[in-house]
């Protein structure tokens, strides 16, 4: 008898163990159950649509028929397959292969990763660059590898998530001031003048309203209190200011802004990667400290070599960029006279508000009945009550294609009670 439980033992801990186990899987499941419930309740559900084609203004998506335009990429030269930037792509992929399967420092640096490094610092008339996997990541990388306790931080309200993201990170002391209202941020730089540093941070052009930072009054401040100038311009890079170098250039401070992080996952190319440009000291640093940067992957080079190219394309020319300012114009105009609520200024970013969740939801539905490929917005993403449709333009949609969207709009507007 001792004999049989000693030897039964064993078996009987480890069927009170998967027991254990077992049942805190399933209280997993039921709270994680509960949370789902609630997204679908609010109707702030986040369904992915499926393209079954490339990226531009004309594609096809799973379960509908025929073409559909798309209005809510961020394809804003139309470089994602732009023939010159596909063909430079798959001529990298063919020499250098598809991955290094290392991180920079090791053995994940090739000569394109640096003579992308120095175009785009030509580019931005900055010092030197560094390039990351996304600006996620450059965002991420940057706060914690420059500021200390001594440091300070100031951030717009509205900042995107990986600017939230990355000055969590850090250890300075954290601001944070009213969406660009520069009064409280004069305030906040006046209370932050007992720390070493100070840094102002601010997207450049907000993906989600549409609006540009006041970099003019934001660059005034920071030289009146010594701060430094940090800028995401994710959505500006390519296409705003006279040769698309951005907000900076766009107003007219290109040499009062310190740092610029940007992405080439949209105008430059669409396919992935991030990238900080300044101070060539400041990008040592990064290069010694920063996080993502030291235990990332290198940027594969078929990405490399699309970004260069679209890079190559707009030192060469800005008229892709201008064709999109008339456009964009047209959009907001249309969509006004016809009683929409478009918010931001004139950047080809236009929300469309509608301000509860569902209305939203059901608008871009009826919307992709129509052909047109738009999504809904709402709560975590923006703040609740103010949901809206964000409609992007891109400099390969034609005229025709902004009137059929507005019609289209138009006409769901009215189905749901959005328009009178």
């Amino acid at each position: 008898m001792w004999c049989r439980r000693l030897l039964s033992y064993p078996f009987v801990q480890g069927q009170r163990s998967a027991s254990r186990a077992r049942s805190a899987l399933a209280q997993l499941n039921r709270v994680l159950e509960a949370e789902l419930e609630g997204i679908r309740g609010a109707g702030t559900w986040k369904s992915e649509r499926v393209i079954t084609s490339k990226q531009g203004p004309h594609i096809q998506v799973q379960g509908s028929k025929g073409g559909i335009l798309n209005f809510c990429a961020n394809n804003y030269l139309g470089l994602s397959s732009h023939p010159e930037v596909i063909r430079s792509g798959l001529d990298a992929l063919e020499k250098f292969g598809a991955g290094l399967s290392s991180v920079r420092f090791i053995c994940g640096t090739q000569n394109i990763h640096k003579e992308l490094e120095e175009k785009i610092a030509r580019f931005h008339q900055r010092e030197d660059a560094i390039l990351y996997a996304s600006c996620f990541d450059a965002n991420a990388g940057i706060f914690e590898a420059l500021l200390t306790p001594e440091d300070a931080v100031l951030s717009d309200e509205l900042n995107h998530a990986s600017i939230i993201d990355g000055i969590r990170l850090c250890k300075a002391n954290k601001y944070r001031y009213k969406h660009m209202d520069m009064q409280d941020l004069e305030a906040k730089l006046q209370e932050a003048q007992k720390h070493r540093l100070r840094l102002v941070a601010t997207d450049g052009a907000f993906s989600m309203d549409g609006d540009i930072a006041p970099l003019k009054e934001i660059c005034s401040l920071a030289q009146k209190y010594q701060a430094l100038v940090f800028i995401d311009e994710c959505h500006a890079t390519g296409f705003l200011g006279p040769n698309g170098r951005g907000t900076d250039e766009l107003l007219g401070v290109m040499d009062q802004v310190d740092i610029v992080n940007s992405t080439l996952g949209k105008a430059l190319g669409g396919a992935a990667g991030g990238y900080t440009t300044g101070p060539k000291a400041l990008i040592d640093l990064l290069r010694q400290r920063s996080r993502p940067y030291l235990f990332s992957n290198s940027l594969p080079p078929a990405v490399v070599g699309c970004a260069s190219k679209a890079l190559d394309l707009l030192l060469e020319s800005n008229a892709i960029a201008q064709s999109m300012v008339a456009k964009t114009r047209r959009f907001r105009s249309k969509m006004a006279a016809a009683g929409f609520s478009i918010s931001g200024n004139d950047h080809p970013i236009c929300p469309v508000m509608l301000g509860e969740a569902r209305l939203a939801s059901v608008i871009a539905d009826d919307m992709l009945e129509r052909g047109i490929y738009v999504i809904g917005f709402s709560y975590p993403v923006v703040p609740k009550g103010k949901a809206r449709i964000r409609v992007q333009i891109s400099a390969v949609h034609s005229e025709d294609d902004i009137d059929r969207c507005v019609e289209a709009f138009v006409e769901v507007g009215r189905k749901h009670g959005a328009l009178p």
